[in-house]
């Protein structure tokens, strides 16, 4: 069974670099339904798993054209404090309510809102499109409507690990729709999980949630694999990608909410 985590690692982190979504989304549900990880040790170590792997993830964006840092600055300013606050409550929650069903019901509704992200994905490009080209002064509260865009993910990617790559990507979207292009929306989605994964991840291995073995051997494959998957990001088509992405992500919550 162990030779399987590394394979898993792999598949997830070319889903990362190519299209920026598929690292909690996947990996956390993963290891729940198929290699039987409690939920909240699945999110601990998937936290680690999404820093790392998106750190050399960011690296090759940068490299590439970079992500706006403008723009992630704005989102840790909202994403850090929140993820910090969630990780008190975490800590201080009663843990075997949370074991007995809250992360995996969260887990559960956010992968179904990831889905309808991931396949909306055009259609909210274009009404942000219309939408901001029509109102010019849109600009004067794009910095504040960014904090809170990075305080929701904050509670998301703390709780449930999930959130940072296709949520993440429709809201810059939807508040940066003609400045971004979509390489540097996936690379300023990247970049701005790698401190909040590492932040939400140092507080889960206090708590006691991360399994560092698992880790290792998800590491082995996640590597390569998104290394792989940014060098393509740009020749590669993600029309068809992203459907397979979102039906696989539909049925992984189904069976979170009703296990």
């Amino acid at each position: 069974m162990d030779w399987l985590y590394p394979i898993a690692g792999l598949v997830v982190g070319m889903m990362v670099g190519l299209t920026g979504v598929g690292g909690g989304s996947l990996m956390a549900p993963l290891l729940i339904l198929t290699f039987g990880v409690s939920p909240t040790t699945a999110v601990g170590t998937d936290l680690w798993f999404a820093a790392i792997t998106k750190t050399v993830g960011g690296v090759v964006h940068h490299r590439q054209g970079g992500p706006d840092w403008q723009i992630v600055r704005r989102l840790a300013l909202g994403s850090l404090p929140m993820a910090a606050l969630t990780l008190w409550w975490l800590s201080s929650a009663d843990i075997h309510q949370i074991k007995g069903g809250t992360i995996m019901h969260a887990l559960g509704v956010v992968l179904m809102l990831t889905a309808l992200a991931t396949v909306l994905k055009g259609p909210i490009h274009r009404y942000a499109t219309r939408a901001r080209s029509a109102a010019i002064s849109a600009h004067r509260w794009q910095p504040a409507a960014t904090v809170a865009a990075g305080a929701v993910l904050g509670f998301l990617v703390t709780l449930t690990s999930v959130g940072s790559g296709a949520l993440g990507a429709a809201m810059l979207l939807a508040l940066y729709p003609l400045r971004l292009s979509a390489r540097r929306l996936v690379g300023t989605d990247i970049v701005h999980a790698v401190p909040l994964t590492f932040v939400a991840g140092i507080g889960h291995l206090w708590i006691g949630n991360v399994h560092l073995g698992t880790l290792g051997l998800l590491l082995i494959g996640s590597i390569p694999g998104i290394v792989a998957g940014s060098l393509l990001a740009n020749r590669m088509s993600d029309s068809v990608i992203r459907p397979i992405l979102a039906a696989i992500l539909v049925f992984a919550g189904y069976r979170l909410l009703v296990a």
